[in-house]
C-alpha cells in the first residue's frame, strides 16, 4: 500500500480507503463487515470513512467495533456531519449546536476520543459559513477532531471557506470528499484546481461508479442476482448507470484492463489516482476478497498511451447526473 498527504496537511492516508456508506451496519451482517474491516486494515489501508448519516449512526458502532482492536494511532478515522439525525428542528444542518452534539455522539458510537477528520457531509446555506467553520476550530482545540473537510462542495463554496478562515484565522480545512469515477468527472473543471490552490486534497467516493466499473454488468443482460442492483436497499444508488450506452464503454475498458493483465476494477482505480489532488480513493466492500483485489491498485501506474485510450472510450459516454 502507498500513502499520500491529504492536502497540505502532514497527515497520510492510504491511496485506497474503506468506506461504509450502503454496506456496514445495514446491508451487510456484522461479522461480515468486521471481516471487511479487518483485512483492509491487514493489508494496509489507514483510511476509514463513515457518516453518522450511514444507517442512524449504525455504521459508525460497527466500524468502531472493528477498529478497537488496533492501536488508535495506527489508523485515520473520518466520520461526517449534515444529514437529519432526529426529527427536531436542530438535529440537522451545520449549525454549531448540531455540530457539537454530533461530534460527541460519533466519537461515543466509535468508541473513541478523538477523530481524525470530521466532515461537513453537505454545503448548509441555511447557516452561516463562519458559525460552521468556527465550531471545527473549537472542536480541534478541545481535541476531539485533529482536521477538518467537507463534502460535494462546489468550488465557490471551497473558496469563500478558505477566504474565511484565512481572514478570521481558523484552521483551514484539509480535504473534500466528492463523487469521482471514469463516468463522472465533474471536479476536474473546477473543484480540483481550486482545490490544489487551497491545499485541500480529494478523498473519492463511489470511484467504481457503484460497482458498474468492475464489470460484473453486461449490456442486455439482467442484473447478477447477489449484486448491488439486485439489493433493495442498494439499487436507488446504481440505477443511472444501468443503461446500455454506459455498459458497452464498459466493455472496452474491460478490454484495455485484461489487456494489461489487471482487473477493470484495478484500472478505474488507478485512474481516478492518476490524479495527483486525489489523496484517497474511497471503496465499498461486503466481502474480504472485494478488498484484496481492490488495494493491487495502489502503486498502478498508468502510461500515456493507456491514459489516451481510456479516454477515447470515455469521450463516447455522454454526460449524465448519477443519483447519490
Amino acid at each position: 500500500m502507498k500513502y499520500r498527504k491529504l492536502g497540505n496537511s502532514g497527515l497520510r492516508v492510504s491511496e485506497i480507503g474503506l468506506g461504509s456508506w450502503l454496506t456496514y451496519g445495514s446491508a451487510v451482517e456484522k461479522e461480515q463487515s468486521i471481516a471487511c474491516i479487518h483485512r483492509a486494515y491487514d493489508l494496509g489501508i489507514n483510511f476509514f470513512d463513515t457518516a453518522n448519516a450511514y444507517n442512524k449512526g449504525a455504521a459508525e458502532t460497527v466500524l468502531g467495533e472493528a477498529l478497537k482492536d488496533y492501536s488508535r494511532s495506527s489508523y485515520v478515522l473520518a466520520t461526517k456531519v449534515f444529514f437529519p439525525m432526529g426529527d427536531g428542528p436542530n438535529d440537522r444542518g451545520l449549525s454549531r449546536k448540531h455540530i457539537m452534539e454530533q461530534c460527541d455522539a460519533s466519537l461515543k458510537r466509535l468508541g473513541v476520543d478523538y477523530i481524525d477528520l470530521y466532515q461537513f457531509h453537505r454545503f448548509d446555506s441555511e447557516t452561516p459559513v463562519e458559525e460552521s467553520l468556527r465550531a471545527l476550530d473549537d472542536l480541534t482545540a478541545q481535541g476531539k477532531i485533529l482536521y477538518a473537510g467537507v463534502s460535494e462542495w462546489t468550488a465557490a463554496q471551497i473558496t469563500d471557506a478558505a477566504h474565511i478562515a484565512k481572514e478570521k484565522n481558523l484552521r483551514p480545512l484539509i480535504s473534500n470528499q466528492p463523487i469521482y469515477n471514469m463516468m463522472v468527472r465533474y471536479i476536474e473543471k473546477e473543484v480540483i484546481p481550486i482545490s490544489e490552490k487551497e491545499g485541500i486534497g480529494q478523498v473519492v467516493f463511489s470511484p467504481l461508479a457503484q460497482g458498474i466499473l468492475t464489470g460484473k454488468y453486461k449490456p442486455n443482460e439482467q442484473v447478477p442476482s447477489e449484486s448491488r442492483a439486485a439489493n433493495e436497499e442498494t439499487n436507488k444508488w446504481i440505477t443511472s448507470y444501468l443503461n446500455d450506452e454506459v455498459l458497452t464503454r464498459v466493455q472496452k475498458l474491460s478490454a484495455i484492463a485484461n489487456g494489461l493483465g489487471v482487473e477493470l476494477s484495478q484500472l478505474a482505480l488507478a485512474w481516478v489516482l492518476r490524479q495527483p489532488n486525489v489523496s484517497s480513493a474511497i471503496i465499498g466492500a461486503s466481502r474480504p476478497g472485494q478488498v484484496e483485489e481492490n488495494v493491487k491498485a495502489s502503486g498502478l501506474e498508468l502510461n500515456a498511451s493507456v491514459l489516451e485510450e481510456i479516454e477515447a472510450v470515455l469521450e463516447e459516454i455522454n454526460t449524465f447526473v448519477p443519483i447519490w
